[in-house]
């Protein structure tokens, strides 16, 4: 109706308040109505703060609206001065659209805000973070499993109850890792990353425990080592056992007691001089052996010194040359370039790239159109050797077993290249990998 529209209001309001205030002027010039007028200028102050009440609804609509949003008050609404006209109901319905959508987000943010806290605290890795004083932001059940504390507020709380674990927190540099040792059971490896939140810095650090499944690779680790040796072992102790039992039985038949002496026949002669020449053999084959393996359990501690990648290249290009002229192996390197640097020992990588050749100068020398490349490069942050060849290369089943001590496919092979070379890489906190795609390319890929 138009009596509840809110322009009508006013308009009526105002008309009122002129009204008033004329008669207000009539009163004032009649001197004996003088009582009256003072009263009618009360009405038309009380007109006036009226009029100005009923305009400003807007405002404190709008304040109340803000301080809605200001406080997250998203439960109250705006319907109640709807009568007031169209231009008012589509105000209303406005503020109470944009707060059912800050209610939606709300509700979807502690959701989510839920969610994640839930798999925060389920997980198996311990999580911790605070900020530059110290202040813990969010920690769940594994982290103080491993800190050792059920009840922290402060990572500086930990300088008295468990100082290592304390250092190792703040020790630990965003991107990188550290292990810590906190007892018989228990080696985590920390992982740290920095965050930027409500215009602060916050460290957050995982916290896992490694040493389950460093036991479990450990095992399988001997029991890998076990099975070789045992492989190895039988092989060389079987035919001598064998043969041992053979010649015996030589003797018992072809030796003849005379008497002063024993008389053993040519046959028999011969077949206990090839018996006894196989026992040497074998039991040199077996010495041989346990070198191999003493050699692969002593390896020295590298002497770090910073070496140019390019020198490196071309020195082992030199000391291979002599052997690769005697082949039809078309043999290339290269360095990327020539102020490339790595921090190592330079014969000990000298040696598992000479290695590394050496087993491709093998893989290929029965290929028409052989060829070996030794480059040099850099990618994703690391310095990068590859030996590439173009040989048989190696079978899937096989890829995974080419670095087990004393594992080979070659006939000739002892088994403790590879599983050397790994094991120096390691020592210089570098990897060795290879991908092989069987009768077309294998690469060996020394990463530092």
């Amino acid at each position: 109706m138009a009596f509840n529209d809110f322009r009508f209001r006013v308009a009526y309001r105002v008309v009122l308040v002129g009204l008033t205030m004329a008669i207000f002027v009539y009163m004032v010039t009649r001197p004996n109505m003088i009582f009256a007028a003072v009263l009618m200028a009360l009405i038309i102050l009380g007109q006036l703060l009226e009029l100005y009440r009923f305009s400003s609804q807007t405002n404190r609509k709008l304040t109340r609206f803000l301080e809605s949003v200001r406080y997250s008050d998203f439960i109250s609404g705006f319907a109640y001065d709807n009568k007031l006209g169209k231009s008012f109901r589509e105000l209303n319905t406005a503020f109470n659209e944009v707060l059912e959508a800050f209610r939606k987000a709300r509700t979807e943010k502690e959701e989510h805000w839920q969610y994640l806290n839930t798999i925060v605290q389920q997980v198996r890795t311990g999580i911790i973070s605070f900020d530059p004083e110290g202040e813990i932001q969010l920690i769940n059940p594994i982290a103080r499993k491993f800190i050792g504390i059920s009840n922290i507020k402060n990572i500086n709380e930990l300088i008295t109850r468990n100082p290592k674990i304390h250092e190792a927190l703040l020790e630990v540099e965003s991107g990188k890792s550290i292990l810590y040792k906190g007892g018989a059971d228990v080696l985590l490896t920390l992982q740290a990353t920095e965050l930027r939140i409500r215009g602060g810095h916050v460290k957050l650090v995982t916290l896992q425990n490694i040493q389950t499944e460093l036991q479990k690779q450990e095992l399988e680790a001997w029991q890998n080592l076990t099975r070789v040796l045992r492989h190895e072992i039988m092989n060389s102790i079987t035919p001598i056992s064998s043969l041992t039992s053979t010649l015996r039985e030589i003797l018992e038949h072809d030796l003849t007691k005379k008497e002063t002496h024993y008389e053993l026949k040519q046959e028999g002669a011969e077949d206990l001089g090839e018996g006894l020449a196989t026992i040497e053999s074998r039991s040199k084959g077996l010495i041989k052996f346990i070198d191999a393996y003493r050699e692969y359990t002593s390896v020295p501690q590298p002497k770090l010194k910073t070496i140019l990648l390019k020198d490196l290249i071309e020195k082992v290009t030199q000391l291979l040359k002599p052997e690769i002229k005697k082949t039809n192996i078309h043999f290339e390197s290269s360095c990327e370039s020539e102020y490339l640097t790595i921090q190592a020992d330079a014969e000990m990588i000298e040696q598992v790239l000479i290695n590394l050749v050496k087993n491709a100068m093998e893989a290929v020398e029965d290929k028409p159109q052989s060829h070996i490349l030794l480059k040099g490069w850099y990618s994703d942050n690391a310095v990068l050797i590859e030996v590439i060849d173009n040989g048989p290369g190696i079978i899937p089943e096989a890829i995974e077993r080419v670095f087990v001590p004393f594992f080979t496919t070659k006939k000739t092979g002892s088994g403790i290249g590879l599983a050397l070379s790994r094991q120096i890489m390691q020592m210089h906190n570098g990897t060795l990998t290879v991908q092989s795609e069987p009768d077309v390319q294998t690469t060996f890929t020394l990463r530092f």
